[in-house]
């Protein structure tokens, strides 16, 4: 079969190395294998499958440093996962019987005790006879807390197979934001991380659920993942009708060919092996200081990072290899014309210094405070209709005197006129139109107090060049936040005391978890502040996804959802949250309000504040495209986004309700959800619209530096402590 598209150039900077014990892997592998019931009689693999896919060269390329039986072990775990894969797509995927693979999904969690003194069932077929083996021979050399995140990433990797089948059985083609993130957790490499670790060093738990580490994991899987993608899709969409893959999500979203949507692809990829590098040499030694982790502790992170770079060069060295995938005449592709040993795929010297030339450093070198003109406003798909909170003039007054009371308007950088141009109060009446009044309040205060932090981070700090008084700043503010009686941080300005206020007062009645979890969802949003400052020292332009990303914590959006998860009761069972369906539809909400402000806020950021945190600008500089091509991307984008809120509503949550076997009065209560966040939407767009915070006029009238008649006030470092 004639190839659909021509292998597109990959930048692989670092060199694959193979494992000396390969055949001791490939041997026990194919016994094990064997011995599980994988091969002959299996109706998946005979032994020539095995023997062809080749997963012991797999593990001995990005494993290489480990010995003997760790080699063998993790081998035996790829056999398992692919055999598993294998097994799903010709049970369940190909005659799409959902239920029959739910049914299959939910007994596998049972293989994997936290205890291995818990007895499992016994094994009903080779999948459920592997991982039972395969756990009791690895748990026992890792701790609690890496057997919680495996027995995790491989529920995600196996569950998240229901999302595929259920998208053929529909014939929906994911949007791109929604299928990086689903291929996270169907995708395995989360998962592969942890038999990284394994193989490696276990990654420190004080440091395991940092950003920093979380951003290492999520760029090796969008890597692992987007080169599998490219390899693969000719076995996937034409072979197997498969609907998740990236070359195709991107071909339907651009309407473009299969070679432009490949090429696109493969830059996606690039950008996020470049986030990895500058992650891995900006954020993750910062970490380390500020944890105070030990000498051996810094060492296990250096050696997992090796790791992950192990992964990606040797994954790739695989894929060239293996008849599973798309590759032919890809070993022969090096200008470099004559190295095809381990390794010579990452020996273009010309094309990584051409990558780093017209990739990584158009990053750091857009020029600040361009004139853009009047941000440019599209037709916004918007089908909820708006509804205003009747208290709405009587709150704008008093949100007027609860910031003079905080002293937020006395310290340079908002006065009357721009607290009342902003008119949050709008913003919330929408988003909340049934509160009562002091419900009203007190969503006004919270949008005023972010917004507020919002502008002062880049202004104050920012201006004065300052990370550390940043920092500190926002660990002064978590004190704010007290779960259980702690001391109470002394408010020092006007945030602080903003804080302390609305968190006594949104708290009151909480139990220390609920307020657990919703001082997490505060400090996710004033950490993200400082993600968005060091971006603005450094005047870098973020990586698309890692903007996505990190946007939702920036814009606030964690907070006001799990305030409103609060006031819904018992009824719905935590694990419910958690799931799948209800966390893309958040994501598709959280990012479609995000991008609308983005679009709204363009001439805002970019012409009068200097910004680089601005969708529009992402994509611009990562296309080099201009600004209409930019608009036009990012609302398709939020189109999607909308699309898909609708679709999980419509389609998925009635089926989660059956997954979950939801009582009628939780399936009310989730319904109300919906209608909350629908709400939410219309608000949000309604007060963007309704505000004198970013049009043309009111931009060119307000000074966006500090008042003239105030300097700000900004204690000192010494006088924080």
């Amino acid at each position: 079969m004639t190839q659909p598209f021509e292998l597109p150039h990959f930048y692989m900077p670092y060199a694959a190395r193979l494992n000396p014990h390969l055949e001791e892997a490939r041997a026990h592998s194919s016994r094990w294998a064997r011995d599980m019931g994988m091969l002959e009689g299996s109706g998946i693999w005979e032994q020539s499958d095995l023997d062809a896919h080749d997963y012991g060269l797999l593990c001995a390329y990005t494993h290489p440093d480990c010995d003997g039986p760790a080699l063998s072990l993790i081998t035996d775990w790829y056999v398992w996962v692919f055999f598993f894969d294998d097994h799903f797509l010709d049970m369940y995927k190909r005659t799409q019987d959902r239920a029959a693979g739910k049914a299959h999904l939910d007994r596998l969690p049972l293989f994997m005790p936290m205890d291995l003194s818990t007895p499992v069932p016994e094994p009903r077929n080779p999948v459920e006879a592997g991982l039972a083996d395969l756990w009791a021979r690895t748990v026992p050399a890792m701790s609690a807390d890496w057997r919680r995140r495996f027995a995790e990433s491989t529920e995600h990797l196996l569950n998240e197979s229901l999302w595929e089948l259920s998208n053929i059985n529909e014939g929906r083609v994911a949007n791109p934001v929604e299928y990086i993130e689903m291929r996270r957790k169907v995708g395995g490499a989360p998962w592969s991380a942890g038999l990284i670790e394994y193989a490696t060093a276990e990654v420190p738990a004080a440091v395991a659920g940092s950003r920093p580490l979380r951003v290492l994991m999520e760029t090796f899987s969008d890597g692992v993942h987007l080169r599998n993608d490219l390899f693969s899709y000719q076995r996937e969409v034409q072979d197997e009708g498969e609907l998740s893959n990236g070359v195709l999500v991107l071909e339907t979203f651009f309407g473009c060919t299969t070679q432009q949507a490949a090429d696109i692809v493969n830059d996606v990829l690039t950008s996020r092996l470049h986030q990895f590098e500058h992650t891995a040499v900006t954020e993750v030694p910062a970490l380390a200081l500020e944890k105070g982790l030990t000498p051996a502790e810094v060492a296990a992170v250096a050696a997992y990072t090796r790791g992950l770079q192990d992964w990606q060069s040797g994954g790739h060295e695989w894929h060239l290899r293996s008849s599973r995938y798309m590759n032919e005449g890809a070993l022969a592709t090096s200008p470099l014309a004559g190295p095809t040993g381990i390794g010579t795929s990452a020996a273009d010297v010309g094309a990584l210094l051409a990558s780093a030339g017209a990739e990584r450093l158009r990053a750091f070198t857009h020029i600040p405070f361009q004139k853009v003109g009047p941000s440019i406003l599209p037709d916004f798909e918007m089908p909820f209709p708006l509804r205003l909170n009747p208290h709405l003039d009587a709150a704008r007054p008093r949100l007027t005197a609860w910031s003079h009371a905080m002293g937020i308007l006395e310290e340079g950088v908002w006065d009357e006129d721009k607290l009342d141009a902003y008119d949050l109060p709008l913003c919330a009446a929408g988003i909340g139109p049934d509160g009562s009044a002091e419900a009203l309040d007190l969503s006004s205060q919270w949008l005023a107090w972010g917004t507020y932090g919002d502008d002062y981070y880049p202004l104050v700090f920012g201006h004065r060049r300052d990370f550390a008084a940043a920092r500190l700043c926002t660990e002064r503010l978590a004190g704010c936040m007290p779960i259980e009686g702690e001391p109470l941080t002394v408010p020092v300005n006007g945030m602080e005391r903003g804080l302390a206020d609305l968190w006594a007062r949104t708290t009151r009645d909480m139990t220390p978890e609920q307020r657990r979890t919703t001082r997490h969802t505060v400090v996710v949003m004033t950490e993200s502040w400082l993600w968005e400052l060091a971006n603005q020292l450094q005047n870098r332009i973020p990586d698309p996804v890692d903007y996505l990303e990190m946007r939702r914590a920036t814009f606030g959006s964690e907070l006001t959802m799990s305030l409103c998860r609060m006031g819904h009761g018992p009824a719905v069972p935590p694990e419910v949250y958690r799931s799948g369906p209800v966390r893309s539809l958040e994501n598709a909400a959280m990012d479609y309000a995000m991008l609308l402000n983005d679009v709204f806020s363009y001439q805002k950021e970019i012409e009068y504040e200097g910004e680089v945190h601005n969708g529009i600008l992402v994509v611009q500089n990562f296309f080099g495209c201009d600004y209409p091509t930019g608009l036009k991307v990012i609302h398709d984008l939020m189109t999607q986004r909308m699309r898909q809120f609708q679709h999980v509503a419509e389609h998925e949550f009635p089926v989660l309700y059956e997954d979950f076997g939801l009582s009628a009065e939780a399936r009310a209560v989730m319904d109300g959800y919906v209608t909350e966040l629908q709400n939410w939407l219309a608000g949000i767009l309604n007060w963007h619209a309704g505000c004198r915070r970013y049009g043309a006029e009111d931009l060119a009238r307000r000074a966006h530096g500090f008042l003239p008649d105030r300097a700000p006030r900004v204690p000192s470092i010494a006088g924080l402590r």
